[in-house]
This record gives C-alpha cells, sequence and structure tokens, in this order.
C-alpha cells in the first residue's frame, strides 16, 4: 500500500508544498511572493487587480483579496483554474533546488493536502475531496522523473 503525506501549515513537516509557504516565484515577467499571490491574481484579468493581489503582504492576505468579489472575475475562471495552479506550483518546484529535492524525496507517495476548510484543492477534513493540489503536486513530480 501506497504511504500517504499530508501537508496543510507550512510550519508541517511538508508544509512548503503549501501555497501560503514563502517560495517567490517568477511569471509572466512578475515576481510573486508566494505561488498563493499568482493563483489569487489570475483569477482578475484586470492588471489593477492582479498588481494589488501581487502587493498583499501576506499570502492570506492574497487569498482574501482573491476571494472577495467585489472585483470582477474572469468569466472563464472555473476552466482555467486547475491550469493556473499547475502553471504556479510547476514554478515554484523548478525554480527553488531545495523544494525540488524535497518533493522528490516523497518517491511514489500519495501528496494530500489535509484541510477541513477545503474540498476542492484539499481533502475536506474526510478524505472525501478532490485534493487538487495535492494531486496537481503529484504530477509535477511524476513531470521531474521523467
Amino acid at each position: 500500500m501506497l504511504k500517504s503525506i499530508k501537508f496543510y501549515s507550512v510550519s508541517d513537516e511538508y508544509g512548503d508544498f503549501s501555497n501560503f509557504a514563502n517560495y517567490p516565484i517568477k511569471l509572466r515577467k512578475k515576481t510573486w511572493p508566494t505561488s498563493e499571490h499568482f493563483f489569487q491574481a489570475m483569477k482578475f484579468e484586470a492588471m489593477i487587480d492582479q498588481n494589488e493581489i501581487r502587493k498583499a503582504k501576506t499570502p492570506l492576505e492574497a487569498a482574501r483579496k482573491g476571494r472577495s468579489r467585489k472585483r470582477k472575475l474572469r468569466n472563464n475562471w472555473e476552466s482555467m483554474k486547475n491550469n493556473v495552479m499547475r502553471e504556479a506550483v510547476s514554478a515554484k518546484f523548478k525554480q527553488h533546488v531545495d523544494l525540488r529535492k524535497l518533493l522528490l524525496s516523497t518517491g511514489d507517495s500519495i501528496l494530500i493536502e489535509r484541510t477541513d476548510n477545503d474540498s476542492y484543492w484539499g481533502d475536506g477534513g474526510d478524505g472525501k475531496g478532490r485534493n487538487m493540489l495535492g494531486r496537481i503536486l503529484m504530477e509535477v513530480r511524476d513531470e521531474f522523473n521523467h
């Protein structure tokens, strides 16, 4: 049976897998403080919204701004969000060698974002969530292995 590795808080053993972990990424000609900043900013077409989120002082602040519906969400966000997450995660692990080593050290373990508050990106707390962040991490790991 495959081993599973659960992560969520940046202070956990595998907390660096979290989008809140402090690893800047360079994407689309800009530097983003975290993958969370990039992901949340891409929800919006307006450059003013993207820049405001990119300049958020913390990933939590970026997430709050990205979840606000005071801004106009991209029409096609639902169909593109997985690809945006994949772009962010891939960049994070390509641009930080230490992180890539940590990811590769997980072998063929199942990676699970363990959280009660998200049944799409995480496991929903009961293991019934889609765990899309964990799946993307495993896809990125497979790409590095091939």
